[in-house]
């Protein structure tokens, strides 16, 4: 049968994927390209900023919440 059909390998097909510009994707590289350059420290420290000012506005909610639930007790008894 092989005599008669040889067996013959496809050529290649054209398989062209466009880039498109994505800037969350650019900024993600930036980033990541900082922190392998040596501002690891500059980053752990921006982002434990940005915990304690997290952590301070849920202290100061919880506390506040407190205050309104007693002022409604007091109020309300």
């Amino acid at each position: 049968m092989s005599v008669l059909f040889p067996k013959l390998n496809k050529p290649r097909e054209w398989d062209y994927r466009p880039i498109y510009y994505d800037p969350e994707k650019e900024a993600r590289k930036e980033k990541l390209a900082r922190l392998h350059h040596g501002s690891f420290r500059e980053e752990h420290e921006k982002n434990m900023s940005s915990m304690r000012a997290k952590q301070k506005s849920k202290l100061s909610f919880w506390i506040v919440l407190l205050l309104l639930v007693l002022v409604l007790y007091l109020f309300l008894r």
